[in-house]
C-alpha cells in the first residue's frame, strides 16, 4: 500500500508564507502592544504584499485568533476509533495534537492566549469564534455518531467541550504559566467524571 502523499509544493508554500506573518506578528506584539502594531508593519517584518497578508488575515484580529489546528482536530477526531465516547475521542484528538506540537508551536499557542485574555477586542471576537468553533464540533461529533447536527445532545456535548476550552482559558488568565494541552486534558477528565466536586 502506498503511502498518502503530503502536502504538495503549493501548499506547503502557503503554510510558510502565513506561519510567517503570524510568527512576525506575534513578535511584533510581543515587542510593542498589539494595539500599538500596525498592520503595516507586519506586512513590511513579514516581507509580504498588502494582498498577501489579507488574503491569509483579513482582520488583524485573525493574526491571533485564527490557526491551522482546527481541520487537524476535526480529522484527527474522525479517526479515533469508533467504540470511544465523544468525549473520550475528543481527549485522545486534543492529547495527540498537543503531544505533536513542538516546543516553538506550544509557546505560540501560550503567547496567542495570553493575547486574547490581556486585549478586550480580541476577547469578544473569541467569544464569537467559540460560537463558530461549537457549531463545527457538533458537525463532526454528528458525523461520527451518524445523527444530525441539530441534535440536541449533540449540541450539549459541542457546547460541552466550548465549555472546558472557556475554562481552560479563565485558569490560564489567573495562571499564565500552565500548561495548555494538560489543562484541556484535565477538563475532559472532570468531563468524563462526570463533573462531580
Amino acid at each position: 500500500m502506498q503511502a498518502a502523499a503530503g502536502p504538495g509544493l503549493r501548499e506547503q508554500k502557503k503554510a510558510r508564507t502565513r506561519a510567517a506573518i503570524q510568527s512576525n506578528a506575534l513578535r511584533l506584539f510581543r515587542e510593542q502592544g498589539y494595539e500599538a502594531t500596525t498592520i503595516e508593519q507586519i506586512i513590511e517584518a513579514a516581507a509580504v504584499s498588502e494582498s498577501t497578508f489579507f488574503r491569509y488575515f483579513p482582520a488583524k484580529e485573525d493574526l491571533v485568533l485564527r490557526d491551522v489546528y482546527d481541520p487537524v482536530i476535526m480529522e484527527a477526531y474522525q479517526r479515533q476509533p469508533s467504540g470511544m465516547t465523544p468525549t473520550a475521542a475528543m481527549r485522545a484528538t486534543f492529547a495527540t495534537l498537543f503531544g505533536g506540537m513542538t516546543p516553538q508551536q506550544r509557546a505560540e499557542q501560550q503567547e496567542r492566549v495570553a493575547l486574547c485574555l490581556s486585549v478586550p477586542a480580541l476577547r469578544a471576537a473569541m467569544l464569537d469564534q467559540f460560537s463558530r468553533s461549537m457549531q463545527l464540533l457538533a458537525g463532526a461529533i454528528a458525523t461520527r455518531a451518524q445523527r444530525s447536527p441539530r441534535d440536541f445532545t449533540v449540541r450539549t456535548i459541542a457546547g460541552a467541550v466550548i465549555g472546558i476550552m472557556i475554562a481552560v482559558l479563565a485558569e490560564m488568565a489567573e495562571n499564565p504559566d500552565a500548561d495548555l494541552g494538560e489543562l484541556i486534558d484535565q477538563g475532559f477528565v472532570n468531563l468524563e467524571a462526570g463533573l462531580k466536586l
